[in-house]
């Protein structure tokens, strides 16, 4: 009886799982595709396997130089918006004052401003100021993600007892020691749930570099990508290639990972 309950929601799942693979399997059968048999049978396997593609989108992108943009910049964003966010957090639910509350209201209410509003006079200051380049893109992702970061640091120590900081204040640890050897440690789980959202909205995000990259030799991936689709053409056989060549490092850092995830994600939401 159990099991005849159970086997509707098998095939659902099943079905829904085929439906959210089905993107990737256009991508992956495709970019063995030359341009014509692409447009001639989407669905269609290839008829003869090409590696040519993934030759000519490596050289195109410049891969190397590129995958390295993206991972310094995605690194350091996201280093740079976890140890702020923490520290602002730790700093907000500690000191209990109309101030402090009104400040960690505005970081909650600064998610629901939308970024086309600001990114104008946000590029002309930085142009201005000649930060637009990669340490002023980690700094804008520093204003930008800090926001829900914070929220999430702040409800998880909300958790943490405040006798924990007057214990080790007692043993003689100082302030800055109480959250780093303390504190911080116990907020693993938020901080794997906060490095993940940000490292998956950075390492993708194509509107804010479009706007502040403009030197050659310095472009993301998705903005490397974009090269291949010009005003009279798109080189769909290359970009297929270039996206399944893209996307190869993210599936090998999580399958390296995916202990540290999962539990970092379930822990969270259990916080």
């Amino acid at each position: 009886m159990k099991k005849a309950y159970l086997l509707p929601l098998e095939i659902f799942g099943i079905i829904l799982a085929l439906i959210w693979l089905s993107p990737f399997y256009l991508m992956l059968v495709n970019s063995f595709k030359t341009k014509k048999e692409i447009f001639s049978d989407t669905l269609k396997p290839p008829a003869d396997f090409t590696w040519a593609n993934y030759v000519q989108a490596f050289k195109e992108l410049d891969f190397a130089q590129t995958f390295f943009n993206s991972l310094i910049i995605t690194v350091g964003s996201v280093v740079v918006i976890i140890i702020f966010s923490a520290l602002a957090a730790y700093a907000l639910s500690r000191v209990k004052s109309k101030v402090s509350t009104v400040i960690f209201f505005l970081f909650v209410a600064a998610m629901l401003i939308p970024f086309q509003s600001v990114m104008i006079p946000l590029v002309t200051i930085f142009g201005q100021l000649e930060m637009l380049n990669r340490g002023g893109l980690i700094f804008m992702y520093l204003g930008f993600g800090a926001s829900l970061s914070i929220f999430l640091y702040h409800g998880a120590l909300t958790s943490i007892p405040k006798s924990l900081d007057e214990a080790a204040t007692i043993d003689g640890a100082n302030r800055w020691q109480v959250f780093w050897h303390v504190i911080f440690p116990m907020l693993k789980p938020i901080t794997v749930t906060v490095a993940i959202l940000n490292t998956i909205w950075i390492w993708n995000d194509y509107l804010l570099p479009s706007l502040v990259i403009n030197a050659d030799g310095m472009q993301t991936i998705p903005l490397k990508m974009f090269f291949f689709f010009g005003e009279y053409t798109k080189q769909w056989h290359l970009a297929l290639a270039g996206l399944t060549i893209a996307i190869v490092p993210v599936i090998i850092a999580y399958f390296f990972a995916q202990k540290q995830i999962i539990k970092g994600v379930s822990d969270g939401a259990v916080k």
